[in-house]
């Protein structure tokens, strides 16, 4: 009998993903290069914070598991006050702006795949945190969220050919200015973000 096709899950941190490993009952299979989790036809890979790791979990899905489509989630910060914290969104585009282009000067854009249907916003991906109120006004007059994730993610999908797509929750906004504010609010608000996931994105993959 053939398999189904694989659909890849990426995601940061374990404190973002605990409610995915539970409620979709996903298990350990191995612990290096990444930690990998897997129940049926769903992998999950814990990538790490940042660029480069998440280039490099993507680029071992896609070689690993020959994945249908790769899905990346997790948190974002909100570059002004008009998302509150818990809202969920689907990335339209990945704005690279720590990385702009020799000649332009102008940061790199990375388009990831879209579902119609749901609010779309343009996320800033840096290998820094942006947690400054000046910084994120920066950022904010071409998107709406910040991550250290999201064009890496993309690039690689787009390097090996696959699907990829992404959706993230706000876990702070201009007024969060702490580390520890933004765990408290991951904690807080990602089994919203799981609820949203199983009810409103997974019947689309």
């Amino acid at each position: 009998m053939q398999r189904k096709p694989v659909i890849c899950l990426v995601m940061a941190t374990l404190l973002e993903a605990k409610p995915f490993l539970k409620g979709l009952s996903l298990k350990r299979t191995s612990s290096k290069p990444f930690p990998v989790y897997g129940a049926g036809n769903l992998v999950m890979i814990i990538s790490g914070i940042g660029k480069a790791n998440a280039a490099m979990a993507t680029a071992f899905a896609c070689l690993e598991f020959g994945p249908r489509l790769l899905v990346n989630l997790g948190a974002a910060g909100a570059t002004d006050t008009a998302l509150p914290p818990g809202a969920n969104l689907h990335v339209s585009l990945a704005v690279e702006y720590d990385r702009p282009g020799l000649r332009s000067g102008a940061p790199h854009e990375h388009t990831p795949d879209i579902f119609r249907g749901f609010p779309l916003a343009a996320i800033a991906t840096l290998d820094r945190p942006t947690l400054e109120a000046a910084g994120r006004r920066r950022l904010a007059k071409r998107t709406q969220l910040v991550d250290m994730e999201s064009a890496a993610f993309i690039q690689a999908c787009r390097r090996f050919g696959r699907k990829g797509y992404l959706f993230k929750f706000v876990t702070d906004t201009p007024a969060h200015t702490r580390g520890s504010e933004i765990v408290a609010n991951i904690k807080k608000y990602r089994d919203r973000f799981f609820d949203f996931f199983i009810h409103s994105v997974m019947p689309r993959l």
